[in-house]
């Protein structure tokens, strides 16, 4: 048995590739690990997948790791289209204590573009409750998710790493301040309601003379607007109304782009030219690339924002040491309960056996009472068969499990009864 994770983020992949393996939605996610199952055949039976803007990784637990890893690139590549050429290189594979560590990293915050930031924590919970809602989260990922939840936790409340917040959100509104001459002029749009525009919406909410929520769902909209006392609209509003607006912010789930380049040609004219900052933090993207090439338009995506805001991570970089001992600490901590469920079906074959071997040499010891001879010499007899029998067996399987997994066959070892002296 053995925990793989597979999967490319910010660091491996660009955003042009991020978006094409993203499964923006929670539907997505849970068509996807139906999909999977089916592929896989058996060789990954927990599964869960996490997908965001900056990272799309597949956590299992297998029996056969060597033919899982290239059946899982094989499907996350023919799910998107995409050969072993395209993604491959790009990929990155992780066994056992690799993805445990990883997962516990990603967790905590210290895997992300914006160092500490909480936000992943969130999304890695909604992932394990996916994979939980779809019968692929079993024992094994359901231990590992919990444990990463609790190892985040303990890094947050021990150590400064999640000081001293510099967010994506943060990032926007310190790029409009490069770009306009006062905030307190400014009509801000906000499109979506997830996460992501909420804790935008927390940023922006004190600076824009007026600020607005976009939603497909209306309500949705006008829920999230009430907390920041900020104005609401539809969706469907947005390319009749798109010329209202100094900053476009998007973050939603949808998987073609809602703003294209005539529309926003559209929205300048009518702006007489007046200077537009829009900022793309969906992955697969909301705005179309080539408004870009607009003069009037500033144009920024998640990836376009990484120098700012990786500027003034130094005081969080100071804690991370302190973090990497707490993960270090429970990565054993975890490996060692991954040895332990090793061994219960091996303990439970040991068992099995000895209750078999019990019951065969019972059998014989009442045959000999039946036949006459001394209850002594059966009794004796019937206790040197029993030991040499099980420990001939057990000294077999630890030989055996000590050719590729010596540290479980030290803690089978122990479970034998020590020799007589």
């Amino acid at each position: 048995m053995a925990l793989l994770t597979l999967g490319l983020n910010h660091t491996t992949a660009p955003l042009t590739l991020r978006e094409r393996v993203a499964f923006p939605t929670r539907d997505a996610i849970g068509g996807a690990l139906a999909d999977l199952r089916l592929h896989m055949k058996g060789l990954a039976p927990e599964a869960a997948i996490l997908s965001t803007c900056n990272r799309t990784e597949i956590y299992c637990k297998t029996d056969a790791p060597e033919e899982a890893g290239p059946a899982l690139v094989q499907w996350l590549g023919g799910t998107h289209g995409l050969d072993r050429d395209n993604i491959g290189e790009h990929l990155y594979s992780l066994p056992d204590q690799q993805a445990v560590r990883h997962a516990f990293r990603v967790a905590s915050g210290l895997d992300s573009m914006v160092l500490g930031e909480p936000q992943i924590l969130g999304q890695m919970k909604e992932a394990a409750r996916i994979a939980h809602h779809n019968q692929t989260l079993g024992s094994h990922l359901h231990q590992l998710f919990q444990r990463s939840f609790s190892v985040a936790k303990e890094v947050r409340t021990q150590t400064a790493i999640g000081t001293q917040s510099v967010s994506m959100a943060a990032a926007s509104v310190k790029l409009a301040q490069g770009i306009f001459e006062s905030l307190g002029d400014l009509s801000v749009l906000l499109v979506g309601a997830g996460q992501m525009v909420d804790v935008c919406a927390a940023h922006w909410a004190p600076h824009p003379r007026r600020m607005v929520v976009a939603n497909r769902t209306v309500e949705r909209a006008r829920t999230l607007a009430s907390r920041f006392r900020a104005d609401n609209m539809a969706l469907a509003e947005l390319p009749e109304r798109l010329a209202e607006f100094d900053v476009v912010l998007t973050s939603t789930a949808s998987t073609l782009p809602l703003i294209g380049l005539g529309m926003v040609e559209r929205a300048i004219r009518q702006r007489r030219h007046k200077p537009m900052l829009m900022i793309d933090l969906a992955v697969p993207r909301d705005i179309e690339i080539e408004v870009s090439r607009l003069d009037d338009v500033f144009l920024y995506t998640v990836d376009d924002l990484r120098d700012l805001v990786q500027t003034g991570q130094q005081g969080r970089r100071a804690a991370m040491a302190q973090a990497e001992a707490i993960i270090d600490t429970q990565v054993h901590s975890f490996m060692r309960w991954l040895g332990q469920r090793q061994v219960v079906p091996l303990i439970q074959d040991l068992h099995a056996r000895g209750q078999s071997l019990r019951q065969a040499e019972l059998d014989k010891a009442l045959r000999m009472l039946a036949r006459g001879e001394e209850p002594q010499k059966v009794l004796e007899a019937m206790s040197a068969a029993l030991t040499n029998k099980f420990l001939h067996g057990s000294t077999e399987l630890i030989n055996r499990q000590g050719q590729h997994d010596p540290q479980l066959a030290a803690l089978l070892s122990q479970l034998l009864p020590p020799a007589r002296k």
